[in-house]
């Protein structure tokens, strides 16, 4: 079988990007090997763990089960794009770094990216709302609480709320 090739042209981080594209590849494959977003991990490849979470057009996405060809006009967020201009880390980013919500690491971009498209939303969600938000999460280090913790404080912050003052 021969190999179809596309041409694509989306916005990466608030950059636009054109690019030929295998229209049998995955947005995983797409955003790691061309443009070198190594956030974006490859975990179970089949859409169960959450590693490979993107914002695509503001909604997480299981970019390993989304077809590069589909990111044909959209806008594509990962980790990467929340860095400041000078490289400095977002509220959230500061956040599980405070309650030490990361481990070894491999789960913590696709919770992040979770984490944004929650705190993004602008609404206040309970610590039950907030644990269902993030279950689409595998933890090999079973960090959830000190997640649940960091997007909880982070989004009072944003809310302009002190810790006790939540719904």
């Amino acid at each position: 079988m021969e190999r179809q090739f596309k041409k694509i042209k989306f916005w990466l981080n608030d950059r636009e990007v054109e690019t030929m594209v295998d229209v049998r590849a995955s947005l995983t494959d797409l955003l790691r090997n061309d443009f070198r977003m190594t956030s974006v991990k490859k975990g179970c490849e089949v859409g169960e763990c959450g590693a490979c979470n993107v914002l695509i057009d503001g909604e997480c996405f299981n970019s390993c089960i989304y077809l590069a060809v589909w990111a044909d006009g959209k806008h594509i967020r990962t980790l990467e794009g929340l860095l400041g201009p000078n490289g400095e880390l977002s509220d959230i980013q500061e956040a599980f770094i405070e309650e030490t919500a990361v481990q070894c690491g491999f789960c913590t971009p696709g919770f992040l990216m979770t984490a944004v498209e929650i705190l993004e939303s602008g609404k206040e969600y309970t610590d039950d709302e907030l644990r269902k938000l993030l279950s689409g999460h595998l933890c090999r280090c079973t960090g959830y609480e000190n997640v649940v913790r960091a997007v909880k404080k982070t989004m009072l912050r944003r809310l302009g709320k002190a810790e006790g003052e939540e719904k």
